[in-house]
């Protein structure tokens, strides 16, 4: 969400962001917005030219009543009483018009930074840099699904009685693996000094629209029916309404924050959902990062937050590369983002299991985040980083890790959390 006085200001800066975008349904809400603002300024002139009015008004009765002057007295108190429901009315007016412009504004999309790539959707995203050499052993590698059946870790069948596509059971040594992973990543993270945090895992509706485009919520977002509370996407969700409608003072930035949640998606429209696997499913486990800083200081933390990704699949031996998102693929709040795929020696490719993203001012904006300053309030800005969602990650992690005889390595850096157990058979 932008400033509606650098929307007034730049009007042309605005409307060329949302081609970049390949939104251009949505350049009217340009001329819409301005043309509310405008009115919202006229009204808020009007009101208080009224107020002072009436003010001016009340002391002129005063002094009429003193001076025995009863019938001028009464022909200003109506007057007042004419102004009073001119604001009344007013008021009401302001109301609905802020409420209209705060919606439109709501739907154009943030200012990407000059150095994302223009493009219309994710196949136009950038390679960056590659990490780790992809290998293709010699022996053929199975779907996924069947490694981790055959290692019986895990039931698909189970689970869709119980919940429906999209669910799983993990079991045995896998499932004693995809903790470990959760638990290294945390760790990882501490290290690295991140305060760790478990959040709630439901959050409000003015939560919801602070954090994210009404777009994804749609696509995204559970609702608890009756309830004003909406199952999480991700962790960032309520790590970042955290701060909702606080100061924080500038001494204590920047927040940087490592958070641990489940996490559950519709993945409405999307495509895979009935593919029998863990790669698009609609309940996962995920350690993200958190950062709340300066704005200045945004970009230094972008890259050392996309890194720790980087670095912590590089500690498991599973190459990995970056990718630069493109200004179509960029969901509106999000000033820049770079995705990190990691290698599918059975695809012989890259896919996706982490998403980096800087969001400027938007969610701050949004939720009422500010800083306390030397020299003033500002708004913070704010970023997330998947650290891993082992789903995912346990594709990536059995498929580099896996032997002919269908058995998994386990990497040295996972033993301690698995026991020392150093294979699984």
């Amino acid at each position: 969400m932008i400033d509606i006085k650098f929307l007034r200001e730049n009007p042309d800066v605005v409307r060329e962001n949302i081609k970049k975008k390949f939104q251009d349904d949505k350049l009217p809400l340009v001329d819409e917005a301005i043309a509310l603002d405008i009115r919202n300024r006229e009204i808020k002139t009007e009101v208080e030219a009224l107020r002072a009015n009436r003010n001016k008004a009340s002391k002129q009765i005063g002094a009429l009543m003193g001076q025995g002057k009863r019938e001028e007295a009464e022909e200003v108190k109506r007057s007042v009483a004419a102004d009073g429901s001119k604001i009344d009315e007013l008021s009401a007016e302001e109301k609905e018009v802020g409420e209209k412009l705060n919606a439109i504004m709501m739907r154009i999309p943030n200012i990407i930074d000059p150095s994302v790539p223009i493009g219309r959707n994710d196949e136009e995203n950038v390679e960056v840099q590659r990490y780790g050499e992809p290998l293709v052993p010699d022996f053929e590698i199975p779907y996924h699904a069947e490694i981790l059946e055959k290692l019986n870790g895990l039931d698909l069948d189970s689970a869709r009685k119980v919940a429906g596509n999209g669910f799983y059971y993990l079991t045995g040594d896998i499932a004693q693996l995809h903790s470990a992973v959760i638990t290294y990543a945390r760790d990882f993270m501490i290290q690295r000094g991140f305060e760790y945090c478990i959040p709630p895992f439901m959050i409000r509706s003015n939560v919801v629209t602070g954090v994210m485009s009404f777009a994804e919520m749609e696509a995204m977002m559970y609702k608890i029916e009756g309830e004003d509370l909406y199952l999480i996407g991700t962790s960032e969700h309520s790590m970042i309404g955290r701060y909702i409608d606080t100061i924080i003072p500038e001494k204590q930035l920047p927040k940087t924050l490592t958070s641990y949640s489940p996490c559950f998606r519709k993945e409405k429209g999307a495509h895979g959902i009935e593919e029998r696997g863990i790669y698009r499913i609609h309940q996962f486990e995920k350690q993200e990062m958190v950062v709340i800083c300066k704005p200045e200081d945004s970009m230094m933390w972008f890259d050392k937050l996309w890194q720790n990704t980087v670095d912590l699949f590089r500690t498991l031996d599973i190459p990995v590369r970056t990718l630069e998102c493109c200004s179509g693929d960029l969901a509106d709040l999000k000033v820049k983002s770079v995705d990190v795929e990691a290698w599918s020696p059975r695809q012989k490719k890259y896919f996706e299991v982490g998403s980096c993203s800087n969001l400027g001012d938007a969610q701050a904006r949004r939720l009422k985040i500010r800083v306390d300053g030397e020299n003033g309030k500002y708004l913070a800005h704010t970023l997330n980083n998947t650290v891993v969602a082992p789903p995912r990650m346990l594709i990536a992690l059995i498929e580099n890790n896996l032997n002919e005889d269908g058995s998994v390595n386990i990497p040295e850096a996972l033993r301690p959390y698995m026991l020392g157990k150093s294979i699984i058979k």
